[in-house]
């Protein structure tokens, strides 16, 4: 896929991400497509749900699944605007997606290079390609500018 799809899918996420942030959540989004559609589409809803696995990424996974019909996901592409975590890193192993594509690393909790990689663990049955930095700083600066305005309120 070249650089300018890429590119077009992360903002569909950013997309997402920016829903997130109006609702309060932190600003991640994420999107599944097979086939170059769209199939799957989520954002964080940790606070709305009151769920710690209500991640941008297991939503949009379990959006996938079910518009495919099955929970292997194996010619799909993960487009998600921040690096997953380990939770999300696992999710992504088990549905056997293809391939991930993230904007910005994250550095606390980063599961696909950052912190270690669970894409590519020896001793797991599956594998998945990597690419990041896609909008990097667009995607960094939703999450700068959104932390910013909670510690201001806080004030």
């Amino acid at each position: 896929m070249t650089r300018d799809a890429h590119e077009s899918f992360m903002r569909a996420a950013l997309v997402l991400a920016r829903d997130a942030a109006a609702l309060g959540e932190v600003p991640v989004g994420a999107i599944v497509v097979h086939e170059g559609q769209i199939i799957g589409r989520g954002h964080n809803l940790r606070e709305a749900n009151q769920d710690p696995t209500a991640h941008a990424e297991i939503l949009a996974i379990r959006q996938a699944a079910s518009a495919l019909g099955s929970w292997r996901l194996c010619e799909c592409t993960l487009y998600v605007t921040l690096e997953p975590c380990p939770m999300c890193a696992g999710a992504l192993m088990l549905s056997r997606i293809e391939r991930v594509v993230y904007g910005c690393s994250d550095p606390k909790g980063g599961f696909l290079g950052t912190l270690a990689d669970l894409s590519c663990h020896p001793k797991l049955n599956h594998s998945f390609e990597v690419e990041g930095g896609v909008l990097a700083e667009e995607c960094s600066e939703l999450l700068r500018s959104f932390f910013r305005r909670l510690r201001a309120s806080k004030r």
